[in-house]
């Protein structure tokens, strides 16, 4: 692995977002899962009319979630490697959320517009978890809070846009709060990957044997109550929010779809949307008692975000969205509310995702080590300032497509994909970065691929060390320039270069 084994400084090791601690992706993926899944991910999002960077209208009258400190057994569980919050001046506290949630079912067509009505349907009592990990000390000024929708694929919740972006939430002193939304984190049951799902109640029944979950069709009013908790300051230690972000990524960000589509229109509970590599379809509210199945689709084909809506959405899709789960098919035009990113030469779940873990899975090639991880806490700066001041980022440029049936990622010679937010492992390269994996392995269908150039074509390809060194710190400042890095990763994004391997 030393060559596709980037030098990064301490503050860019990997998160370990979807694994490390409990290792849930080394065991067996099933079939139909993976290719369901496949089948339904995606990437395209649309949002709408900003009201000109004043903070959004107070959300309705309407329940809020109780709060009361969460404490007791072995302390709070995510199925990956605890941050070190104290290295960063952070704190962490648990809650059990409470009170009495909706479900819903649409009125009319589900359409493909994402132009949907909801209606309350039935109720039911529930006691889910949040966590709350914010600076220790508070400050005057009201913080951004980013709200992710924990994801369960594993069978457990686990953070992976915390670990993508908690350099950025961290230097700017935001709050991070964590919500197990779906039913299986909670009570357990059949997981997208690998082994069924223990839940909280069994994994830690001391701390966790009075949570209760009524059902996925549930989650997304509880997401609502937990954030009108939130934004009249319960659990964070006296501060007032100034603006609520929802984040989620792969299961989760398609869980964001449904929401924004149906249920925002009725809480407005959230400022602005980050949706991380979501599906061409959206996640289906199922009955009572039942956990949400994301390979089924819910909509007419390819479900886009409405355009009618005052919070913006950036969705940030992956190569391996693109290329294996044709999410071109839910693409639609950027709009002065909208935006897509595409990157080049990422996967669904890279080293950085992977940590330590990344090295233990046999897939052909070593996994992506791309630096999805650094634009994706560029976009979150992006949105944030799109919420606070009313200015959208530029646009940013599509992966390209062949013209076959059905279209294929268009790639150069050395199969880097053409198109798309490009960073300097992708413009100055050292090997093929692709969200395709290097094995047919359905382990790892998500984990795209490193594939080392040979000795002659990096001497075909750079005259000297010197030159390398020169064209990838000229690219770094250009990606910056670009609005797709923010100048304070920019040593991050100088540690992917490997002069060693020039050998001229």
């Amino acid at each position: 692995m030393r060559d596709s084994t980037v030098r990064r400084t301490a503050d860019e090791q990997g998160g370990g977002a979807l694994l490390p601690g409990r290792r849930w992706w080394q065991r067996t993926t099933p079939l139909l899962g993976a290719l369901a899944l496949a089948a339904t991910m995606s990437g395209t999002a649309v949002a709408a009319d900003l009201p000109g960077g004043s903070a959004s209208p107070p959300p309705p009258a309407g329940p809020a979630a109780a709060l009361t400190p969460l404490t007791g057994g072995n302390g709070p569980y995510l199925a990956e490697t605890a941050p070190d919050l104290a290295k960063v001046g952070y704190v962490q506290n648990e809650y059990t959320a409470a009170g009495t949630a909706a479900s819903y079912q649409p009125v009319g067509a589900v359409g493909g517009d994402g132009r949907w009505t909801f209606t309350p349907d039935g109720s039911a009592p529930y006691r889910t978890r949040v966590l709350v990990r914010q600076p220790k000390k508070t400050s005057a000024v009201k913080p951004v809070v980013v709200v992710e929708w924990l994801n369960v694929s594993g069978g457990s919740d686990t953070n992976p846009d915390w670990a993508s972006t908690q350099e950025e939430i961290t230097r700017q002193g935001e709050i991070w709060v964590g919500v197990s939304a779906q039913r299986i984190g909670i009570e357990g049951g059949p997981a997208l990957f690998g082994a069924p799902g223990r839940g909280l109640k069994e994994i830690d029944p001391a701390r966790y044997g009075a949570l209760s979950h009524p059902g996925d069709g549930f989650s997304f009013d509880i997401f609502t109550q937990v954030a009108k908790a939130i934004r009249s300051g319960a659990g964070l230690a006296g501060q007032r929010p100034g603006h609520l972000i929802a984040v989620g990524d792969s299961q989760s960000a398609s869980a964001l779809v449904t929401y924004y589509n149906g249920v925002q229109p009725l809480s407005h509970a959230f400022d602005g949307f980050l949706v991380h590599s979501r599906g061409t379809s959206a996640l289906p509210p199922p009955g009572p008692g039942e956990n949400a199945d994301p390979t089924k689709t819910f909509g007419a084909g390819p479900v886009l975000f409405r355009t009618d809506q005052a919070a913006p959405v950036l969705g940030a899709q992956t190569e391996t969205d693109v290329a294996l789960a044709g999410t071109f098919a839910a693409r639609q035009p950027d709009n002065p509310h909208y935006r897509l990113w595409e990157v080049a030469g990422t996967a669904h779940a890279d080293a950085h995702l992977l940590g330590s873990a990344a090295s233990s899975f046999n897939c052909g090639t070593p996994v992506n080590n791309g630096a999805m991880h650094i634009v994706v806490k560029a976009a979150l700066r992006a949105l944030t300032s799109w919420v606070t001041t009313g200015h959208p980022p530029a646009p940013a440029p599509r992966l390209e497509l062949t013209q076959s049936t059905p279209p294929q990622l268009a790639r150069n010679s050395d199969g880097i994909a053409l198109g798309g937010i490009r960073t300097p492992p992708v413009d100055v390269p050292v090997a093929t970065l692709s969200g395709i994996p290097g094995s047919t392995s359905l382990t790892c269908v998500f984990f795209g691929s490193t594939k080392q150039f040979t000795p002659e074509r990096l001497a075909a390809l750079y005259p000297s060390r010197s030159d390398y060194q020169a064209r990838y710190a000229a690219d770094t400042a250009a990606t910056i320039i670009a609005g797709y890095a923010l100048p304070q990763d920019k040593a991050a994004l100088l540690a992917y270069a490997q002069p060693d391997l020039i050998h001229s």
